[in-house]
Formats: structure tokens, sequence, C-alpha cells
């Protein structure tokens, strides 16, 4: 079966808006369900005249056209297959067919085919409807923009036709076509489908937008940063199709096994028809039996049980904002049990403000010249602390000096040549030696007391300066750590590169026990190989930016930040806590569903083949039995694509 899943739409003309498009495949437009109904309708032709003993030539013309009909497709891909040397059971189902109808079958042979093209239409169906799901993301982002040109006129432009640099104008009401910055104009735009945010966001000039986000109120005129194929939304859709090609490691499993079970099972074919044959059974009775016995003990529902669940609960993530690199990562997600969460952008929101501005005596500035010098030489970098600096600089009205020489070490700080002078800035532990610290010792201590990150900047080498920085807790941090405590059976342990005295607050708050404060993120790695060496399954959660070296699960994603959809297992494109213990709670309803199946699966096959074995077990009913449980393990596990399949966090997510 050809996928689907990578299928884009073509570009959209310049011209008048189109009306969005429905993204729902139509069963009609499924080669599968068109064979399979045709080869419903001829057989249901021919039973009649069957039963009432039509000439031969009539009922058998039509049932004929069954076999075609339904089986042609899957019996030329297990040719295919059988010429690469591998074995498919689709082959195996077609050869059974044709073995029903050698013996006379032929009503029960067509029936097996019947029911065979159905259980692949069904398949082909559900595959479409999780394609529907993850390409359905493409919705957000609309399909023309109002571009401005040179002149200062407007034209309808493909938003795939945008470039980089090209000014377009979004009204109110309207998409925005492109991830941009906003040069003129200011309005409320509603960011819920890329951060989460309940409520629109201000945005005015210098401000970031997204694609697909809504302008609610006055006009804006964006300048385009960011190509449309590697917007946020398209990264989105490109990491969902991606993870959905992937196999987990219960189906690759599987599939090595198939090989070799589908042989023994054609050699167990074979020994099921010419024991009963050796022993004076008739020819007739032993190939029916064989043949039933090959259709009952073919493994098509165990393949089928892996896959459609975690492709589910991927797609229902990928809807939610959260994505899941693998179906590797998804079916891992539901097996960990100690969770390491860090400080900045996890649990707290990540947008720290300066609180405090402590001049020392040494650099004879004051607290707007301290403020100006810091977030002259922070400018460049993306940390959130950075951010902060820069952003209480600009409150202020204050001027700064273009940054050269700018170098970044996560877990350090930055270092910067600001008008000739080297500046550094960073964390004290890191930057004082043991005498210049005692002399700044107080200070510190007394913005770390208070709850503050204590950011000390450094000119040329002497101090000249502490700034306090606070950072918000977020409001769900408390309920978050409870559910994955629920979840792990332990508490989640905190690992941070802020001091101690601040993160043992914060962690107090919202009730963690166990913490690592102080932590490089070479420490943050050494501390995870520790807990894994023990035998722990451990899931880090970090902002996807500072713990980057560090990192081996989830990533806050903080609108979709470049570093994070690049190295993160998963990425929380929205910024919602809550949604890792529901993500993993969703991995682990997968795998529940995972093992349903498979039970599910193997039951159907040992009570078939045992009674055919044992008793007389006949083929329509062995027949409705295969693909019966075929179709029973597919929508189950594509039970992951309701809405309700999402755990909240007020909920058991175990």
């Amino acid at each position: 079966m050809s996928s689907i899943l990578g299928q884009r739409p073509s570009p959209a003309p310049v011209g008048p808006r189109p009306a969005p498009q429905k993204r729902r495949t139509r069963m009609s437009a499924l080669p599968e369900p068109r064979w399979a109904v045709s080869s419903l309708a001829l057989f249901l032709a021919a039973l009649p005249l069957y039963l009432l003993d039509a000439p031969v030539w009539v009922w058998g013309t039509l049932l004929a056209a069954t076999y075609i009909t339904g089986g042609w497709e899957p019996g030329w891909e297990g040719l295919k297959a059988l010429k690469d040397k591998t074995l498919d059971v689709d082959l195996l189902m077609v050869v059974a067919a044709l073995g029903a109808a050698a013996i006379g079958q032929v009503l029960d042979g067509a029936l097996l085919i019947v029911i065979f093209a159905a259980s692949g239409a069904l398949e082909a169906v559900a595959t479409a409807r999780t394609a529907d799901s993850v390409r359905g993301l493409l919705d957000l982002a609309p399909s023309t923009a109002t571009r401005l040109l040179a002149d200062g006129t407007e034209e309808m432009a493909a938003t795939e036709a945008l470039a980089v640099g090209d000014v377009i104008l979004v009204r109110p009401g309207e998409r925005i076509g492109a991830d941009g910055r906003v040069l003129v104009g200011a309005g409320d735009v509603d960011q819920a489908t890329i951060t989460g945010e309940p409520l629109p966001v201000a945005k005015q000039t210098g401000d970031e937008v997204f694609a697909g986000t809504v302008n609610g109120t006055g006009a804006l005129r964006v300048r385009v940063e960011r190509d449309p194929s590697d917007s946020v939304i398209a990264r989105i859709v490109q990491m969902v199709e991606e993870a959905s090609e992937t196999k987990a490691p219960t189906q690759l499993f599987i599939e090595r096994i198939e090989q070799r079970y589908s042989i023994g099972m054609v050699i167990a074919t074979l020994a099921v028809f010419a024991i009963p044959l050796a022993f004076g059974d008739g020819l007739q009775s032993a190939l029916l039996r064989a043949m039933t016995f090959m259709i009952v003990a073919s493994p098509c529902a165990v393949v089928l049980s892996t896959m459609p669940p975690l492709l589910s609960a991927i797609a229902n993530a990928g809807r939610r904002g959260v994505l899941a690199r693998s179906a590797v990562v998804m079916e891992r997600l539901g097996r960990i049990d100690t969770v390491a969460l860090d400080k900045t952008g996890t649990l707290t929101e990540g947008t720290p403000q300066v609180t405090d501005l402590r001049p020392l005596p040494a650099g004879g500035l004051d607290e707007d010249a301290l403020l100006a010098l810091t977030a002259s030489a922070e400018h460049p970098s993306e940390h959130p602390l950075a951010r902060a600096v820069v952003a209480a600089a600009r409150g202020h009205g204050l001027r700064l000096s273009d940054a050269g020489d700018f170098t970044s070490t996560p877990g350090e700080g930055i270092t910067a040549t600001v008008d000739g002078r080297t500046i550094t800035v960073g964390a004290p532990a890191r930057l004082l030696d043991g005498a210049a610290q005692q002399v700044h010792l107080a200070v510190v201590a007394e913005l770390e007391e208070a709850g503050r990150t204590a950011v000390l900047v450094l000119r040329d080498k002497v101090p000249v300066g502490v700034l306090g920085v606070a950072d918000r807790l977020r409001p769900d941090a408390a309920a978050t750590v409870a559910a994955l405590t629920r979840l792990s059976g332990r508490t989640p342990v905190l690992l941070t590169g802020d001091n101690e005295r601040a993160a043992r607050k914060l962690a107090t708050e919202v009730g963690i026990t166990e913490l690592r404060a102080g932590l490089l993120p070479q420490d943050k790695a050494a501390a995870v190989k520790e807990w894994e060496a023990r035998g722990r399954r451990v899931l880090v959660v970090g902002d996807g930016v500072n713990d980057a070296p560090a990192h081996s699960g989830i990533a806050m994603g903080k609108a979709g930040s470049d570093l994070a959809l690049e190295t993160a297992d998963a990425v929380v494109v929205r910024d919602e806590l809550a949604a890792i213990p529901a993500v993993i709670g969703l991995s682990r309803k997968a795998r529940r569903l995972v093992v349903q199946n498979l039970a599910i699966a193997g039951t159907f096959i040992t009570v078939l083949v045992a009674w055919d074995l044992i008793g007389t077990l006949p083929l329509p009913l062995g027949v409705a039995g295969h693909e019966g449980s075929t179709v029973i393990v597919g929508l189950n596990g594509l039970r992951l694509l309701r809405e309700a399949a999402w755990p909240r966090l007020a909920k058991d997510n175990v």
C-alpha cells in the first residue's frame, strides 16, 4: 500500500482566496475500497444465482470476476514480494482462495476474497484517517497572502511563493501567511494553534508572529523572516509525517519473525494436507482442511497489532502540539520510570524579569549603565535570562552598543566585546575565584536567599555588578509534578544550572524533594547516565536551548524554537507543561492497545487453528474469524485518534 502521508496539496493559484480545503479522504478516492465494493457487488449478484441452480456459466462468470476484482491487487503485491525472495501473507490468502476453488469450493473461495478485500479496504481507510489527522495540521496555514510590492500596490500571492524579505499585509480576522516580524501596526493575535495561549497576544512593531495564527484587531505589516517550507507549522507537519513513517521496536520484532512464521506456516500447511492423506483421508477433505489452516494461521492480525495504536497516538499528540519524532519515541515514553525536569523554561514560564540591579564599587557604574552594558553583551544570546536583560534595558529606554566576538558556553555564560572592553556575563560560582567570591558573596547570597538568580557582570575580568533575575512558576507546575509522580512511581528530580537556594525554593513550591543544582549540561548528562546505569528509564524535560547537549527526552518548544525542534526526541510546541504527563499517558494507552491487539490476534489464531486440527472448521467460518480479528485489531488501534483519548491533567493518567 503506498503511503499518502507525504502528499501535499499543490500550490494555490494567485487570485481570490479559496475556501479552506477539506482534508478528510473520501473512501471512493482510495483504490482498495473501490475494488472491495466491486468484489462484494459481484459476489452478491452471483450468490442467489448459485443457490437457485442457475447455469454455471452465469454465476461462474460473476464469481470469477469476484476473484479478479478482489484478489488481483494483493496477489500482484504478493508476487512482487516473492520476486524479492520474501513471502507475503496476502499472496497466501489468494493461494488459499484459488485452492478452495480448485477443489470445488468456488463460493467459499470467493467469500474469502470478498472478506479479505473488505479487510484491506478497512485498513486503507484507517491509514487514510490517520494521514488526514496529520495533514489536517496544514489547514492552520492559509493558502494565500496579501503581498505588498515596492510601489505600494497589493497582490494576492500563494504562501508557498513568499520569500524571506517580502512584506505581507494581514487584515483583522485573517490568518498570518508566514513566520515573520511586525514592521508596522499593532494588533491582538490568537496564537492558540501554535503556543496554546488561550488569550490573544498583543503584537506591535518588532514582535515575532507565526504562520497560521489569527490577527484579531488592527492591520499588521509583516516582514517574512522564514521560508514558508521552514515555518513552525510546516516543521510540525514534517516531524509528524516522519514519525508516522518509522517503526517501533515491537513492530520491527514482529516483522523479523513474520517471514519465518510464514515459511513455517507453509510447511505446516503441507503437513496438514499430507498426513491425513497418508492415513486414508480423501483428497478434497485433506486439501480443504489444509486451505482452512493456511487462512486461520495467517498472522495478518498480529502484523496489524502494533502500528495503528502508535500512529494514532502520534497523530493525536501532534494535534495537541506535542511532536514525537518517531514511533520508537512514542512507544518508549510509556515505559519511563524517572523524570528529570529543568527549571528555567520548564517548571517556570521561561520569561524571567530583571528584579535587582546591584552595581559594585570597582565598576564605577550606576544602575542604568550596568543594565545597558549587560544588555549590549547579551543581545546576540538566545537564552531566556539574556532576553530578560535586553527587555529590561529597552523598557528603560537605554541605548545598546554593538557587541563583537560573541561566544556562548552553555551553563556558564557569555563573553562579548562592547566598546572595546571584554564583557563576561554568567553565574557567580563559575566566574569568581576564591578571593573575589568572598568579597562579593554577600550581594549574591542576598539575592539568592530571596529566590533570585544572580548574574555576575565582569568588565575586563573585573566584577562591576550583579543582576537579580526572577522567573514566574507555571500555574500548572505543581499539578504536573503530582501527575508525573503518579505515572512514574517516584517524584521527579530537578536538574538545573541555577543556584541551590533558588532551586530548592522552587522545588518546595511544586513538591519536588530531590534536586541537583549548579549543573553544567555535561553534569546533567552524567546524572542521566548514572540513573540509566542503575536500570532506570529516564525522561529529561528541558527548554531545548541550554539543555540541548544533555537531551534524551522532551523539549519545551517555546513557540517551536529551532534548536528544540532539531535536538529533542519530542517537542511540546505549544509550551504546555501539562502536555508532558498527558503524552506519557497517551503512550501508555497505546502500549496497552498493542498488548490487547496481540492478545486478540493470538487468541483468534489459537482457537481457529485448534478447531481446524481437532475438529472440522468450515471454511467460511475460518475466513470470517481470521478477517474479523484483523478488522478488530485495526479499529481498536484507531481508538486513539479520538479527542477523548488525550488524557487530561486533572484525571488519572496512569
